[in-house]
């Protein structure tokens, strides 16, 4: 393991200079023994005629590799010729064109951090994004050089039988008791985009034909026992498919498109070319195993890694901070396609939902860092929720300024004209800015500016004109004390006092979209009477909206608004309005519901319309959320009002709870978008009927664990059970735990149940289960459920006021460190809430984490030192 005590290299965006040396084509020869691998290397390198360092030196990276042998054009280099050190091959001597052949050996049965090439569940398999390959072997790891690769893979054939790389098979052999598969990728790619499978894996094959005709051979592997729980994903890659070359007119361009589903995995999917490697998580779905959110993120996740078969493969970013460059744009195609194929507006609440409880406290706190870094000590510990999320809703605003038809216009522009390309950002936006005519100098603040802006509108009707005035004010953030304006695209609509659209221009429109791009702007119209503004329709900027709308404004607004994300604001801004009180001790959540009862009901009434909506609507804000609007922040206060919140609701609405969780019982299983929104709806019946304490919950929920048509139904009833300790939630979990013990996934579950029941004496059951047979620190997704859903999803006992819940959190991260410092890393952002804590919690917390940070990895060094420091 790292120690905080070597030395951390900070990369910086303005030291960017262009690689010395290209290396046009890459022979591999990867022969995998137990106990070491053997990995041949023959790059044929050309001087870089845009750098202007001359030919002559070259550094590659290569990290834990044992170097055998060395050669440059055939000849074996001395000791005088090169230097290994540092994790740095520096290489002197070389021509301007020559071939470096490379001999290590590596040992990936011993690598836990699952990064490079590493052993899961008895197969070899890769992840080299970010820095991955040069675990492997020598190279200039970098995204800006581009190679053609030739890939031989070597094994023992009864053990190994499939042998997988990118690109497509071109040879292959036997050599006694072990075989070969030589695989050749025609397009040119960075070497993070490397991929290799060695194991003994079932198929699901299947074939797409593309709009040109040209047949696809689509394969996705899984370990044998997980063969029917492919389909799902089979079908979601055909529609992101054909649903791409119609939206984007983006063809595939291999013969073959292989999936392979893998447990060990830090991340979710990995959009290898022609080789995508999945997290079991994201791909691998089955009624009785997977619920209906798994379903749909599968369908997602499946598409994501598609679609940067474009947006990421064949253009790729020239360095790592323009990283949102290849996934901002594919989260938000990603999220187009799954709006496309499921309800959209129920779609866009959930993304808004998530960008909102999610990245905007990070954009708000000590993580904060621009969409485009200006520099990083570890890149791994840049694949955030900014980088993402906050990345798609940029590209979104530019997709809603040129409207549908300019933006594919420049889509089309941006992957011809860069086809092949590693680049930028502005390059990017440049190609908006040729289609539309609109100089987008402003708006690329966005990308370069951290922080969520605050947009402050403040209203009056005077003289048969009403007008909006808009303030705009980015908090300072790290590093970034100054902010300047940004451009905020506002879609808006008046509602009057009966809930109807007025004319907003002499057309007639309804609905606007105004540019805020100064500090303040006004907007005005005609109107007569009182006016609801509807604002940020379909959330058309990620800022914080500040305006005082009223009880009765925000009642009309959820009854008569058409766009599906302001209901959802209007009806969280009610939620919030009363726990708020509660938190601050100025309320009593009888009182509280009872406002709340006339609007809920109308929802409810109209429950049948759209039940997947509805369940939005009706969901109260989660304990995190409503504790990051109190500053000092004290969670057991806020779990207390929530709790009281949630059991008031189900008091006052307690005959409609009883009645949508008896009527919507299904008796057979369907999966279509209306089916998972009834039982969406159910579920939270049930839920808030158990919160009421009546009686009926606990009969209602042990039918459904016993009888379920589906996981989602045996998951949210065993939920139910033991976060309300109902009679029966311990031979539930038994039962469970017994009858799923051989599906991994599943049982990821069964852990996060637990791990999430609310108050501190959750804590000593939590640190029992990670002495559990199935609790494996060594697999990502079994830490995440246990450990993740603790840190980030149940604050009242991670935030525990004697310390217990940070003494357990210390205590992970140290161990977890010295086994996978990525996944360390990543769980630790859970801390980044300190500076809003109260002071007794904030000194517990600190001190834990500067206990941690003195032997940590630099991965986890570089977060908690950000967090402590703030």
């Amino acid at each position: 393991m790292e120690t905080a005590h070597s030395a951390v290299k900070t990369t910086r965006l303005e030291e960017y200079q262009p690689p010395v040396y290209l290396v046009e084509e890459v022979v591999l020869d990867v022969d995998i023994h137990d106990g070491v691998t053997t990995v041949t290397s023959r790059l044929s390198l050309k001087h870089n005629p845009a750098s202007t360092v001359p030919a002559g030196e070259m550094r590659f990276n290569g990290e834990g590799l044992a170097l055998r042998a060395l050669s440059l054009d055939g000849v074996a280099l001395d000791d005088g010729q090169y230097e290994y050190r540092d994790d740095q091959l520096i290489v002197r001597g070389l021509p301007e064109h020559c071939q470096l052949t490379s001999i290590v050996e590596i040992q990936p049965e011993k690598n836990t951090a699952l990064d490079g090439l590493y052993r899961s569940n008895g197969m070899y398999c890769t992840q080299c994004e970010a820095e991955g390959f040069r675990r492997i072997t020598f190279f200039p790891d970098r995204p800006d050089v581009l190679a053609r690769f030739t890939t031989t893979v070597r094994a023992d054939k009864k053990r190994y039988p499939l042998l997988l790389s990118n690109g497509n098979p071109v040879a292959q052999g036997e050599e006694g008791d072990r075989h070969w598969v030589t695989w050749e990728d025609p397009f040119p790619k960075p070497c993070y985009l490397f991929a290799l499978v060695a194991g003994d894996l079932a198929c699901l094959e299947d074939s797409y034909t593309t709009g040109s005709g040209r047949r696809v051979s689509l394969r996705l592997y899984a370990e044998h026992r997980d063969l029917d729980k492919l389909d799902h994903a089979m079908l979601s890659l055909k529609n992101a498919m054909r649903w791409d070359e119609e939206t984007y007119g983006r063809e595939y361009d291999l013969d073959i498109y292989m999936i392979v589903a893998v447990s060990h995995f830090n991340m979710g999917a990995m959009e290898n070319k022609g080789l995508n490697i999945f997290n079991t998580s994201c791909v691998l779905a089955h009624p009785s195993t997977t619920t209906d959110a798994g379903f749909q993120r599968v369908e997602s996740v499946v598409a994501h890694e598609y679609f940067h078969n474009w947006s990421g493969n064949r253009v790729t970013c020239r360095d790592w901070f323009q990283l949102s460059l290849k996934e901002g744009f594919t989260v938000f195609r990603d999220q187009q396609f799954s709006a496309d194929m499921n309800s959209a507006a129920v779609q866009r609440v959930e993304n808004v939902d998530f960008l909102v409880t999610h990245q905007f406290p990070e954009d708000q706190g000590p993580m904060a860092h621009p969409v485009r870094p200006a520099e990083y000590q570890k890149i791994d510990n840049f694949y955030t929720l900014t980088i993402y999320e906050k990345g798609a809703e940029i590209v979104r605003m530019q997709y809603h300024l040129l409207g549908p038809e300019d933006f594919r216009r420049a889509t089309d522009r941006y992957f011809e004209r860069f086809d092949g390309q590693a680049v930028t950002c502005d390059d990017f936006v440049a190609c908006m800015e040729e289609i539309s005519g609109r100089d987008l100098t402003q708006f690329k603040r966005w990308y370069s500016q951290a922080g969520t802006p605050i947009l402050t509108v403040t209203d009056k009707l005077e003289n048969g004109r009403y007008q909006l005035t808009f303030r705009q004010h980015t908090p300072p953030t790290p590093g970034q004390a100054e902010k300047q304006p940004l451009m905020i695209p506002v879609r808006l609509a008046l509602l009057d006092e009966a809930g109807e659209p007025l004319p907003l221009d002499e057309a007639g429109n309804r609905e606007k979209v105004i540019i805020i791009d100064g500090e303040e702007q006004t907007f005005s119209v005609d109107a007569t009477g009182p006016v609801t503004p509807s604002l940020l329709r379909g959330f058309s900027a990620p800022v914080v909206l500040d305006y005082a709308f009223d009880h009765g404004q925000l009642s009309r607004l959820l009854a008569h608004d058409s766009d599906g994300y302001c209901r959802w604001s209007a009806a969280q801004r009610l939620y919030f309005s009363a726990l708020d009180r509660l938190v601050t001790g100025e309320g009593t959540a009888g009182a509280e519901a009872q406002l709340l009862v006339p609007v809920l009901e109308q929802v409810i009434a109209r429950a049948d319309e759209d039940p997947a909506q509805a369940a939005l609507l009706l969901s109260l804000p989660g304990e995190v959320a409503l504790g990051d609007r109190h500053t000092p922040l004290d969670p057991g206060s806020v779990h207390v009002a929530h709790h009281a919140m949630k059991q008031a609701l189900g008091k006052a609405l307690q005959d409609h709870w009883l009645s949508l969780a008896e009527n919507l019982i299904a008796t057979e299983l369907e999966m279509d978008g209306r089916a998972m929104g009834r039982r969406q709806l159910r579920n939270l019946a049930l839920g808030y009927l158990a919160a009421s304490g009546h009686p009926e919950a606990q009969r209602l929920a042990v039918e459904l664990f016993e009888l379920p048509l589906c996981m989602t139904e045996e998951l949210a009833a065993l939920r139910v059970l033991v976060h309300y300790n109902l009679a029966g939630a311990d031979q539930a979990l038994a039962q469970f735990a017994e009858r799923w013990a051989d599906e991994a996934l599943v049982m990821d579950q069964w852990f996060a149940v637990q791990a999430s029941i609310p108050g501190p004496a959750s804590l000593s059951t939590i640190e029992a289960l990670m002495a559990h047979p199935a609790f494996d620190w060594t697999v990502p997704n079994r830490v995440r459920a246990l450990v993740g859903t603790l840190a980030n999803g149940n604050p009242s006992a991670f935030h525990s006021a004697d310390g217990e819940g940070y003494r357990l959190f210390a205590a992970v991260l140290t161990r977890l460190d010295g086994i996978n410092p990525q996944i360390a890393a990543r769980l630790a952002n859970a801390a980044a809430r300190l500076p809003k804590l109260e002071p007794g919690r904030r000194g517990q917390l600190a001190s834990a984490l500067e206990a941690v940070k003195k032997q940590a990895s630099d991965n986890l060094s570089e977060v908690l030192g950000r967090i402590l420091t703030a």
